[in-house]
């Protein structure tokens, strides 16, 4: 029987933080689909194409050959345990910077449990040297011309510094 997760998130874009998370995800199950939440409200930095091929990038770049045939990635705009039941994810993948991370996904958790039963959410904390490491301050960072390579995979570096020079 395959072992299906489920990671989503905005990725807007693919951090070093996501990628840890990722990467710990794949040490659980056997698939991981990473689930791109896309809302027509929202602007955000890259379209899910964009996005979509980011992550397939920093797959094959970072986390070796075969880790490619085990990630799949999709879009999704309702809520994230219907979609994770819908794909056959009976993991939802949340990763932990910090408490307050905690206390919010403990709230969904119990949310979602409700909801979708078989579905389970499993907490990964991100590794020490990338908990501090958000995309929305990444972007700041980018839009600032500052250097954002310590912050993100190297597929990432240039569309997003190209991307934040464009929006000025």
């Amino acid at each position: 029987m395959t072992r299906t997760a489920l990671y989503a998130g905005s990725f807007d874009p693919i951090t070093n933080g996501h990628l840890d998370v990722l990467a710990q995800a794949l040490s659980l199950a056997d698939k991981v689909i990473v689930a791109i939440g896309v809302h027509p409200g929202k602007t955000p930095m890259f379209s899910f194409e964009e996005r979509a091929d980011l992550i397939r990038a920093c797959v094959a770049d970072r986390l070796g050959a075969g880790a490619g045939e085990r990630v799949s990635v999709l879009s999704f705009s309702g809520l994230v345990v219907e979609t994770a039941k819908a794909e056959g994810a009976s993991l939802l993948i949340r990763g932990l910077r910090d408490g307050t991370d905690f206390d919010y996904e403990m709230q969904m958790a119990g949310m979602n449990g409700t909801m979708v039963p078989e579905v389970h959410t499993v907490f990964l904390p991100a590794s020490p040297g990338v908990r501090h490491i958000t995309a929305t301050l990444v972007r700041q960072i980018a839009r600032m011309g500052g250097d954002i390579t310590p912050f993100v995979p190297a597929p990432v570096a240039g569309p997003l510094a190209a991307r934040a020079a464009e929006k000025g």
